[in-house]
């Protein structure tokens, strides 16, 4: 145990984040996300929410901000302007707690899977909102 880490922050996770370069991205996905055969690494969160898992890494891990779009979520099938509740959420937990409060933009479904696979790794959660996906791009920590 360490102090002043969210708990959730496990060893693994630790160790991916900090192992993730400027520009990398990141998947916290929901259970529903094809993880395994997606994943060039995957950390399981079994039981855990997309979007306490957000907030978690936000609290350690800057965002980009050399890009317009450093979050992307996956646009809804056959409604992409809707923004399902778990996205509304995403976007207000970058809002409270990323040190850069980027808006988030959409990405079509196969798009978005695309973006996953090429991910520096995917954290697979127990969300079970659908559409509960998010990719994060790491920014830089300034001196």
């Amino acid at each position: 145990m360490l102090r002043g880490l969210n708990p959730l922050l496990s060893p693994d996770l630790l160790h991916t984040l900090a192992s993730m370069g400027h520009g990398d991205e990141i998947v916290i996905a929901d259970a529903n996300f094809p993880g395994t055969s997606s994943a060039r690494r995957l950390i399981r969160m079994d039981g855990v929410s997309a979007t306490d898992v957000l907030r978690a890494v936000l609290e350690i891990m800057p965002l980009d901000t050399f890009v317009p779009d450093p979050a992307l979520t996956m646009q809804v099938v056959d409604d992409p302007e809707a923004i399902p509740d778990v996205v509304a959420r995403f976007q207000q937990i970058i809002e409270t707690t990323a040190d850069y409060p980027a808006t988030v933009t959409g990405l079509e479904r196969h798009a978005f899977y695309d973006r996953a696979r090429a991910a520096f790794a995917v954290i697979q959660t127990g969300e079970t909102r659908l559409y509960g996906n998010i990719i994060v791009k790491k920014g830089v920590v300034a001196p």
